[in-house]
């Protein structure tokens, strides 16, 4: 491609300024995968070695949902390697890893102005941006759509090239050989990669690569008992056995641990008077250190730290502490007034709706908080000038940059190492602990392992955001819904992501665009049916809860909200809740393949007679290469509460890679959705969290879990990543189960807080 002096860029920054002289000049890019010894490298992506291991660089976060093995499953099928010898290895931060369809995705928040010409995977503006930004955030679902390309090419070159290593041997066409099971063939002879490796390093691939005709695929078809798959989990043996290496797994040499206090939530904090002379007394205590809005303790191990901390029990002054009655006001304030913007506008909603609509309710929806396994954990290090830091993390170039920033210290003097995250569930977006962890090894000069206790994990955690949600319908001489109209008080949760992770911003600063029209707080509001009429407007509030990302995203939100509204409506018609749906589908046949098949499966009887179960069904992304889930739910009032005795879904997520590994996503998802949908919520008095424990949160326990039954359904579309389908379903078809079960609507989230 030919570049000349007009092929330059002047676009809107993320802050609003301007970046000149972007241009479209390719650019080289160091070698991050070095070779150990015995390694050859194939392109950044795949080492081999003199002993036929396939090493696989993987540039995600494994937080649990298997990103590591499908990855490399991608690889080793396009490879022709044997599954028994390859081993996987977090990518190291580079240029040469960026995940483009995320970086198109969120144009919106690094390029506001010009965003609708730039959201494309393909376009070069994104490439250079994610590239300039060494952009390998993990999110949204996006790492197979981001990395299967360049898997399989880097696979098929390093296939070629071992191929014509074998070939030169043989003295016949390389196209001739066959590449399966970790060896070349041609006839009955074979030589394994080990053999090859040396000779196929020193040779050049096609260029382009040649691919097989056919991308690795799996069917949906359960596995026979007692099966074992095709490609199990890389990652499951060393979890089982205790090996596995999570973030709080990380020793060093003279390394010290450190417990923290972060301030309540409020305007003008200030640290109070303490007096660290009162942990004298604590055997292995060492020092204080002092940051913005939080203090910590340092010992010789973790909880000599967290009691010393106990003792000198910090306090904090904060003028207008963060009460729940004043989230409420605000959603409430925001829902009635007229500070409105249109994000959907199909048809004329407004004219045929008038101003008495046939239905209407309001939906209200807590915070939620992560409760994640595993709490925010970092370890750093500074050793002759150098800043090393082990954590887990989503966005590791900019928690980097942010380490540096702190620090006061050149960017290219920091190493951050990626560390699996003992579930993560979006919660390490943010990046504040890894940053806070350096910032103390820094003042006590030595090495620290920070750790967050469960209650600061509350404390200074950033929630799903809460909602509130005004919606109206009504319906035309077929029962079917004519008109739709949703007004959606929230705060600008992702223009506030986007201010953190792009500009360092703190979760205080950057919850200051709460106030502001938020499109991508709207993803998933459009309800999935064939309504001519269609409107969807936010109302935007600023809280005084700074909120993050959460799994499921803002389409668990929204899907509650849709899915309860529209079995209301079924119920006020007199229609059965399937039909009714089926019967707006007709552009769709996905997702009414899932309908369908999800009824049987569960043996959907209607709802009726007080049967208890309820239906929802949910689609993420476009008709065409979305994905979509349908789910029947039997759900019970108890002495104990609401318990969920059976939850079945149905999933089309296009070509499926790893079936086992997706199934467990859609499990996993479904038992996290009917965590939000029972608990994992808290109010807030003076600033603080009411709850301090996981315990107190109401997730389910083993005891408590439904049986679950999860198939997937053949389905040509591209690949789709099942992880947050199950959590956006949960919820509403547990709403409409206990419907079902007992006349009584709810329409808040968590479901008890109605009681």
């Amino acid at each position: 491609m030919a570049i000349t002096r007009r092929q330059w860029l002047i676009g809107a920054a993320a802050g609003g300024g301007l970046v000149v002289g972007w241009s479209l000049l390719p650019r080289h890019y160091a070698y991050p995968f070095p070779p150990e010894e015995g390694e050859y490298p194939f392109d950044a992506w795949l080492r081999i070695g003199k002993d036929g291991v396939v090493n696989v660089a993987i540039p995600q976060l494994e937080m649990g949902q298997g990103v590591m093995t499908v990855l490399a499953q991608i690889a080793a099928v396009e490879l022709g390697a044997d599954w028994r010898k390859v081993a996987v290895t977090p990518a190291p931060i580079s240029a040469l890893f960026p995940n483009l369809p995320l970086a198109a995705h969120w144009a919106p928040l690094w390029a506001p102005i010009v965003a609708p010409l730039v959201a494309d995977r393909h376009s070069w503006m994104v490439r250079r941006w994610a590239e300039d930004h060494r952009f390998m955030a993990t999110g949204a679902g996006t790492a197979v759509t981001a990395y299967e390309e360049p898997l399989r090419k880097a696979a098929a070159s390093a296939r070629a090239v071992l191929a014509m290593a074998a070939a030169a041997r043989w003295n016949v066409p390389w196209e001739q050989c066959e590449v399966s099971g970790g060896a070349v063939r041609h006839g009955g002879r074979s030589f394994g990669f080990g053999a090859l490796v040396q000779d196929a390093a020193g040779l050049t691939p096609p260029d382009p690569p040649v691919l097989r005709p056919v991308p690795p695929a799996e069917s949906p078809a359960a596995l026979p008992g007692g099966a074992e798959p095709a490609f199990p989990r890389l990652d499951a043996p060393a979890k089982v056995d205790g090996s596995w290496p999570f973030a709080g797994d990380i020793r060093l040499p003279d390394m010290l641990y450190a417990a923290i206090r972060h301030a309540p939530r409020g305007e003008n904090i200030a640290l109070g008077a303490h007096d660290a002379g009162r942990a004298r007394g604590v055997s292995g205590f060492v020092r204080m250190v002092e940051g913005p809005r939080w203090v910590a303790a340092v010992a010789t191990d973790w909880w000599a730290a967290e009691q010393a901390l106990a003792k000198i029990a910090p306090g904090f002054a904060v003028e207008k502490p963060l009460e729940s009655a004043d989230i409420t006001k605000g959603l409430d304030g925001a829902l009635k007034g007229d500070d409105t913007h249109r994000m959907v506008a199909q048809g004329d909603a407004d004219g045929i709706l008038g101003v008495h609509p046939q239905f209407s309710a309001r939906y209200d929806i807590a915070p939620a908080v992560h409760a994640t396994l595993e709490t925010a954990t970092a370890t750093a290090r500074l050793r002759d000038g150098m800043v090393e830091v082990w954590a887990a993390t989503h966005t590791p170039e900019r928690a980097r940059l942010a380490i540096a920033r702190e620090l006061a210290v050149p960017a290219h003097q920091v190493t951050l190492y990626p560390a699996a995250a003992g579930g993560s569930f979006d919660a390490r977006f943010d990046a504040r602990f890894a940053i806070q962890a350096a910032a103390i090894a820094q003042a006590v000069g030595k090495p620290v392992q920070l750790i967050w206790s469960r209650w600061q994990e509350h404390v200074a955690g950033l929630p799903r955001a809460p909602m509130a949600a005004h919606v109206e319908a009504r319906a035309d001489t077929a029962g079917h819904v004519a008109a739709w109209r949703a007004k959606i008080a929230m705060p600008a949760t992702m223009r506030e992501f986007g201010l953190r992770m792009l500009s360092a911003a703190s979760p205080t600063k950057a919850a200051k665009m709460q106030d502001r029209k938020d499109g991508m707080a709207m993803e998933g509001a459009n309800p999935p049916y064939s309504i001519a009429h269609v409107a969807v407007d936010h109302a935007p509030v600023a809280t005084g809860l700074p909120t993050g990302q959460m799994r499921g995203g803002t389409h668990a939100l929204h899907a509650f909200v849709t899915e309860s509204f529209l079995d209301e409506i079924a119920a006020a018609l007199g229609r059965e809740p399937l039909s009714f749906r089926m019967g707006m589908l007709a552009g769709d046949p996905r997702m009414a393949a899932c309908l369908q098949r999800v009824s049987a499966l569960a043996e959907w009887n209607g709802g009726k007679d007080g049967s208890g179960a309820g239906l929802a069904c949910h689609r993420m992304g476009a008709v065409g290469d979305g994905g979509c889930i349908a789910a029947i739910a039997t759900a019970r009032r108890s002495d104990a509460g609401v318990r969920v005795d059976r939850i079945t879904a149905v999933a089309d997520i296009g070509r499926i890679i790893n079936a086992d590994i997706a199934r467990q996503q859609i499990e996993g998802g479904l038992i996290f959705g009917i965590g939000l949908a029972l608990g994992a919520s808290t109010g807030w008095e003076k600033g603080l969290p009411a709850l301090s424990r996981l315990g107190q949160l109401g997730l389910p326990l083993l005891a408590d879990c439904p049986e679950v039954e999860v198939e997937l359904i053949a389905s040509g579309a591209d690949p789709f990543d099942p992880g947050e389908l199950g959590v956006a379903v949960a919820a509403p078809a547990i709403a409409n189960a206990l419907f079902s079960a007992t006349g009584i609507r709810l329409r808040r989230l968590p479901l008890a807080s109605d009681d």
